[in-house]
């Protein structure tokens, strides 16, 4: 990474509707392939990460998280939240923003915004771990749980897996109609459904996405069958899982970062010694991921630090073809970096509206 020397303190800075434009100019499906290739390149590398459980503050209403992380030239954070009860005031549950920066001056190089961009980088990563661990040629998904996820994770593994058809299910049935709605001119086939245990008959991938911090039971063993991929999203913190721990006890398991997941997915429900894989060791060849058509495989995704710096990475490497950026003027940066007070005289010369306002 760097830095025009006549834009020092200038950092590139993508607005929520910047982002839409930069997502419509690439297309929703090729943005996600492309962001899966990101991570998948990032994953390839993934002993250059420093990796860290991220840093929760929980509440009693919800969660506010940092997930940083570096590759050793380029550092990266995200802060996110998650909080279901703002649904029922109109907000959303999840927001969150982005930054990246240069290890070796410390300087910003993107702030981002990551509400959509999280979104997308989920539904990249879900699709990718299908790719690596799910059945051959899989074309029908159930997706249980139709909040803000569930249009991304279609057009995912519509883009990745060849996924044609899509079952839908929701406690709530206006939020499976949305969906269907929003996903009309995809070119999926889709069927909304009236339970969980309707919705996953004869799905190939069995996506779990709901919103509520609580352990529940999405799905229960009698519900899958062999030969079937889950792709657990929706468990994301202490407390809050989808799966019936017996699913566990029969499926492959693999993971992100696994002392993260132990704290925060379905498998915080086992012994802390039951054996997982993390997904990038199968990613860079080192493990085995599906080992036959029988094999249940699960992916107990909770979402880790380096999807989100491979998702700024990929972000920043797209800025220059589309302009959808604004720069901030975020960084004091005087001429003379031992006269930081110099440069606040100096301002007050130049303003006399400063003056004005004493």
């Amino acid at each position: 990474m760097s830095y025009d020397p006549s834009a020092l303190a200038l950092v590139p800075f993508v607005s929520v509707e910047n982002m839409m434009r930069l997502v419509h100019s690439v297309g929703v499906e090729r943005f996600i392939t492309d962001l899966a290739a990101t991570i998948e390149e990032d994953f390839r590398r993934w002993p250059l990460f420093d990796k860290t459980p991220r840093v929760a503050s929980h509440s009693s209403e919800g969660v506010i998280e940092l997930m940083p992380t570096s590759d050793g030239q380029a550092y990266g954070f995200k802060y996110v939240n998650g909080h279901p009860k703002n649904a029922k005031e109109g907000r959303q549950t999840v927001t969150a923003f982005g930054v990246m920066a240069e290890v070796d001056t410390g300087y910003p190089v993107l702030i981002s915004e990551m509400t959509i961009l999280t979104a997308l980088r989920t539904a990249a990563m879900s699709a990718l771990a299908a790719k690596h661990l799910g059945p051959a040629n899989p074309r029908t998904m159930a997706i249980i749980g139709n909040g803000a996820q569930s249009e991304f994770q279609a057009l995912g593994f519509k883009a990745l897996c060849g996924i044609t058809h899509l079952r839908l299910y929701d406690i709530d049935p206006s939020a499976s109609a949305r969906c269907a709605r929003n996903l009309a001119q995809s070119g999926l086939s889709i069927t909304l459904c009236n339970s969980a245990q309707d919705a996953v008959e004869g799905a190939d991938i069995l996506t779990t996405v709901t919103a509520d911090k609580q352990n529940a039971t999405i799905l229960s063993d009698n519900m899958v069958g062999s030969g079937q991929h889950i792709n657990a999203v929706g468990g994301d913190c202490p407390g809050k899982t989808e799966l019936h721990s017996d699913i566990l006890h029969r499926a492959e398991i693999f993971v992100e970062y696994t002392p993260q997941t132990r704290i925060e997915g379905e498998i915080q429900q086992l012994d802390p010694e039951h054996p997982v894989t993390e997904l990038w060791q199968v990613i860079a060849g080192e493990r085995a991921g599906r080992n036959s058509d029988r094999q249940v495989t699960l992916f107990d995704s909770v979402g880790f630090a380096v999807e989100d710096f491979s998702a700024l990475r990929f972000v920043r490497s797209i800025l220059p073809e589309t302009g959808f950026y604004e720069n901030l003027d975020l960084l004091a940066d005087p001429d003379d970096p031992r006269d930081l007070f110099g440069m606040l005289t100096r301002a007050k010369t130049r303003a006399p509206e400063v003056l004005a306002a004493q």
